[in-house]
């Protein structure tokens, strides 16, 4: 199994004390990314935009959730057999973690530079499939981290700090 960590500058200690002790999240939220389903595909990520502007959360840091979520969400939808969006939201961070049924990412390394994609005709007909998904989720994440392997699952989760 393939593993791959980003934790963005500055961002270490705070990233490493939440996974040392992540104590029990304030909101918990939990969405289906079917299979291909362009059309619902992004409705996870509004939910959890909606909830934390609610909650006053800054609009920069809704737009940094609102980018990384739905470019994971659209990769779920577009790259595998379906999966699961899981979102905690805890005092100070969001924690957004999405599990698929496979096929796995054969190269994490290489589907990490932009432009690369293996997105079937469908997704790229829809405008889809340009090979910025995982690269813009870096880009808007504090932490990001990648577990897979070809013919597996994938693991796509990541940290967004509200401040």
């Amino acid at each position: 199994m393939a593993e791959y960590w980003y934790i963005a500058e500055g961002f270490e200690n705070r990233v490493q004390e939440y996974l040392a002790d992540n104590g029990d999240s304030e909101v918990d939220m939990m969405f289906t990314v079917p299979e291909k389903d362009f059309n619902t595909a992004g409705k996870g990520s509004s939910e959890v935009k909606n909830l934390l502007k609610r909650l006053g959360v800054d609009s920069e840091v809704l737009r940094r959730i609102a980018v990384a979520s739905y470019e994971a969400e659209i990769n779920v939808a577009a790259h595998s057999h379906g999966g699961v969006m899981h979102s905690a939201v805890y005092d100070d961070h969001i924690h957004i973690r999405f599990e698929d049924e496979g096929p796995g990412i054969a190269d994490i390394e290489q589907a990490m530079i932009p432009g690369f994609s293996t997105a079937d005709e469908l997704a790229r007909e829809l405008g889809f499939g340009a090979g910025l998904g995982l690269p813009n989720i870096k880009k808007n994440s504090d932490a990001m981290h990648i577990v897979s392997e070809k013919g597996s699952s994938t693991l796509v989760e990541f940290i967004i700090f509200f401040s």
